[in-house]
């Protein structure tokens, strides 16, 4: 799935050298889904999910660094390996690609040229993926980016990255050296390549100069990423967006042609709140030097959880970031299943069991699927189940459907939790970081609005469609 790079140094360069056009001042897209694990078994599926839930975590809380005025609408998807995406145009005369969209990471980057590698990137070894390329060669507007660049620094999170300049050395003014290539590292995969200055064409304006990896070679990554965090290079940032929004698809319509829209705003000076939203702050992380990617996320304060109307007892040092840059509960598009650290997640998990007396637990599905707790329903034509709710600052709640966090396994004979928590599937516990993931699994069927003007994140739940 998606992730960071090292550009996460604040500067104004990136900013001011992006000239937005003043056309319409919203623009919508839609966001939607694809498909890259076709397998049809459900245990197989849950546990690829929570496989790749707990892979994206680590990926979050131990990133790697990198080596070396309007509003737009776009359609937004959902997809079978737990993701959406959204389809953007770079280019003159422009191409199309899909991207995953990720709140969790803040560079953009798309597979690129007709010889662009990807290994593992589908679960079929023998159905290879179609996976849509940039051809730069297609572009009268494709430039890559100079290693003298104020940009190539903000991409390798590192202004020392020009004294690598050799050629530029001296009063070479016409240097024709490139920024150094980047590599990313994921939690399940990888991705470099060379980085681009490329216009993106939004429906009603022109975005030129837009910073965009042009990548090369991947792993077990399905499509480039669209990066929608708080980084110096992430598409919010670059656009000057005030706020966006989007409603997730119900992963009932994974890998339809059903979409949501993702709406980017570039023009709102408005401190009004958006009707019928319930608003919490965005906090930011302490700024740590050697946590820098941490900068990247959206964290909110969550000050409670109750499951069956009981608040679990968790310490509150671990609902919000401390002063190391640890801790704290963060939004990702990202990341399926929700990720709670063992601390967090073992006192939910036991809230359950204690709570639940109709239903017997079936600990062999857990080992199978890497979920827990089971519970066998079958012979029940209902299901009731403790509810749990969020309770964050400001008095703002979100009461979970039970369908976005139960999932039935098998033919209706059992319900199992879906989130995730450190040693499950053989993988090693994780330290540092977030200590919960809000995944898209758990917000399907919620809107969401990140308003970066006033460091607000409103939601509501409805039938997104």
């Amino acid at each position: 799935m998606a992730g960071a790079p090292s550009s996460y140094l604040c500067s104004l360069s990136l900013l001011l050298s992006l000239l937005i056009p003043s056309s319409p001042t919203t623009i919508t897209f839609p966001l939607s889904h694809f498909k890259t694990d076709p397998s049809p078994d459900p245990y197989q599926k849950l546990t690829y999910l929570a496989s790749i839930s707990l892979a994206r975590a680590h990926h979050i809380k131990n990133p790697k660094k990198a080596l070396a005025t309007a509003t737009t609408t776009t359609p937004l998807s959902s997809h079978s390996y737990g993701g959406y995406s959204v389809s953007l145009s770079f280019g003159t005369p422009p191409q199309t690609i899909p991207f995953v969209f990720d709140t969790g990471s803040g560079f953009v980057w798309f597979p690129c040229t007709h010889r662009y590698v990807c290994r593992n990137c589908t679960s079929s070894p023998t159905d290879p993926p179609v996976i849509q390329s940039f051809i730069p060669k297609l572009s009268s507007s494709a430039k890559i980016l100079g290693c003298r660049s104020p940009k190539c620094g903000l991409i390798h999170d590192n202004p020392d990255v020009h004294s690598r300049c050799n050629d530029c050395q001296g009063a070479a003014k016409d240097c024709k050296q490139i920024c150094p290539p980047y590599l990313i590292l994921y939690g399940s995969g990888s991705t470099g390549g060379v980085t681009l200055v490329e216009t993106l064409d939004l429906p009603g304006q022109k975005v030129p100069n837009f910073v965009v990896g042009c990548s090369l070679f991947s792993s077990h990554q399905p499509a480039g990423i669209a990066g929608f965090g708080r980084g110096s290079s992430s598409l919010p940032t670059q656009l000057g967006l005030k706020k966006f929004s989007y409603c997730l698809l119900s992963r009932n319509f994974d890998d339809t042609s059903t979409t949501t829209p993702l709406v980017l705003d570039m023009g709102s000076d408005s401190t009004h709140k958006t009707p019928n939203l319930t608003y919490t702050p965005l906090i930011k992380n302490p700024l740590i030097p050697t946590k820098s990617q941490f900068s990247v996320y959206y964290y909110v304060n969550l000050k409670k959880i109750t499951v069956g109307g009981e608040k679990v007892k968790i310490p509150s040092s671990y609902l919000s970031p401390g002063k190391d840059g640890n801790g704290g509960t963060i939004v990702d598009s990202g990341t399926t299943f929700t990720y709670m650290a063992y601390n967090v997640f073992e006192p939910v998990m036991t809230s359950f069991i204690n709570q639940v007396k109709d239903y017997k637990r079936v600990e062999s599905l857990e080992s199978q699927t890497g979920l827990r707790p089971c519970f066998n329903v079958s012979g029940h034509k209902t299901v009731s189940l403790p509810k749990i709710r969020l309770h964050f600052k400001g008095g703002a709640k979100v009461a979970l459907p039970l369908a976005n966090y139960f999932s039935i396994v098998g033919d209706a004979e059992a319900v199992c939790l879906t989130m995730v928590t450190e040693g499950e599937l053989g993988l090693a516990a994780l330290s540092g970081g977030p200590t919960i993931i809000l995944g898209n699994f758990q917000l399907q069927n919620y809107f969401m609005e990140f308003d970066l003007r006033n460091e607000r994140f409103g939601f509501r739940q409805q039938i997104c469609k």
